[in-house]
């Protein structure tokens, strides 16, 4: 298998930006404090396939959200779920308590479920301030964390699998949990491929196997990890990756800070306003409102406030 993913991360996501989707990509992105590469190729070379990704990055750069969905079905019906979501990332995209939007896609998948749409998910939210990185698991393969204090890889949640998938009952509340991202530490979410091929021996993989894996790689440079990934696991049968869509998100705890240039703000700022006031019309998307809590505001103003203070003294 070539390489599909190489070199240092390539994109700078904006303020208020949404970036991704369901198609073939092969596309590294920096946040502030984040480091994500994405890999995804939809089955049989289609232009768009049930796998979606979607990263996005708040006004102020602290609160950065990762989601990798893998929903059932293929074609138009896919394609409409990943547009779908594409909205509820731009709706969401400064709030930082994610279990409304983990509410809300429940819901929107349980209007598709007579069409038997569903969706396992990961959702992610990572709040730079204090590194703080909560976590939903909705019926999706476990993703795998790397401690750089224990140079180590190991599974991340309790039990296989999490809550339900998106859309099979209208729960209110999906359970999350959060850990904190030390710098150098890393999260690996994957598409059920990766756990449902086959080792040298012809046995399926499983988390098990998958996380056996990746303790033997090691501990490759992040930007590097993907491709090799990939390659042990296409070269342990010839089946392997070849008979689903095949998506990898690696995201790396880099340590730094968010900074934009005036224009940027300037950009977000007048991206946020328009769609306030396109929002006067009932059937308009709902603007991107914050969080109206003192760890959201007060997170984005007391850090300006004090390198105000600190640059007068």
């Amino acid at each position: 298998m070539s390489s599909p993913v190489s070199g240092q991360p390539a994109q700078h996501m904006q303020c208020m930006e949404v970036w991704g989707g369901s198609q073939l990509t092969a596309q590294g992105v920096t946040f502030g404090g984040l480091e994500a590469w994405v890999y995804s190729k939809p089955f049989g070379g289609a232009h768009s396939g049930g796998d979606v990704y979607y990263a996005s990055s708040c006004a102020t750069g602290r609160i950065n959200r990762l989601l990798l969905a893998d929903v059932a079905g293929h074609g138009k019906s896919a394609a409409a779920a990943a547009a779908d979501l594409r909205t509820l990332m731009r709706r969401f995209v400064n709030r930082l308590d994610q279990a409304e939007f983990v509410r809300l896609l429940n819901q929107q998948f349980a209007g598709l479920s007579r069409a038997g749409v569903f969706a396992t998910a990961v959702v992610t939210t990572f709040f730079n301030p204090t590194r703080r990185l909560m976590v939903c698991n909705a019926g999706h393969p476990r993703p795998l964390l790397y401690s750089s204090q224990k140079r180590e890889w190991d599974l991340l949640g309790e039990t296989a699998w999490g809550n339900l998938p998106l859309g099979i009952l209208p729960i209110a509340d999906y359970q999350q949990f959060d850990v904190e991202l030390a710098p150098g530490d890393c999260l690996l979410s994957y598409s059920d491929a990766l756990i449902e091929s086959s080792d040298a021996d012809g046995e399926m993989l499983g988390e098990a196997g998958l996380l056996r894996i990746v303790r033997l790689l090691g501990d490759p440079p992040p930007a590097q990890f993907i491709n090799s990934l990939l390659k042990e696991i296409g070269e342990r049968y010839p089946e392997n990756l070849s008979e689903d869509d095949v998506t990898v998100m690696l995201v790396h705890a880099s340590g730094g800070q968010p900074h934009f240039s005036a224009s940027e703000k300037w950009r977000a700022f007048r991206r946020f306003a328009g769609s306030v006031l396109r929002a006067i019309d009932p059937r308009a998307e709902r603007p991107p409102l914050p969080d109206a809590n003192l760890a959201n505001v007060g997170g984005a103003i007391i850090p300006a406030l004090a390198r105000r203070w600190r640059s007068g003294s």
